[in-house]
């Protein structure tokens, strides 16, 4: 799968995890989408999916107070986590940073990259 339809896939599927999101009470504000590759490799991450438009970072809130666990985000993870499955004949990854230690992280795996 070329790497732009991944990331038209990725858009897709974001728009349902806000959505997702908004439905189970959650108050949703965006965090970084797109990062630069120096923004990436200044914070320790050159191969980034954020460069490649593949991650998003969600921040939460409910009744206006900041989440900022990972377990506030392991249903938003697990529903993420489920989009995994072939499309177009290509198997694709959904990653949820709560399994890498960044719970606010959501994006699909490219190479070995998460």
């Amino acid at each position: 799968m070329t790497l732009g339809k991944k990331q038209e896939l990725f858009s897709r599927a974001l728009g349902l995890l806000l959505q997702y999101a908004i439905f189970r009470g959650y108050e949703v504000r965006m965090g970084e989408v797109l990062r630069s590759k120096e923004e990436a490799t200044r914070k320790g991450f050159p191969n980034s999916n954020h460069t490649r438009k593949l991650a998003a970072d969600i921040n939460l809130f409910k009744e206006g107070k900041y989440l900022s666990k990972t377990s506030d985000h392991l249903p938003l993870g697990q529903f993420w986590e489920s989009f995994t499955g072939e499309y177009n004949g290509e198997k694709v990854t959904f990653a949820w940073g709560g399994r890498f230690k960044d719970g606010n992280h959501y994006s699909i795996q490219h190479g070995k990259v998460k």
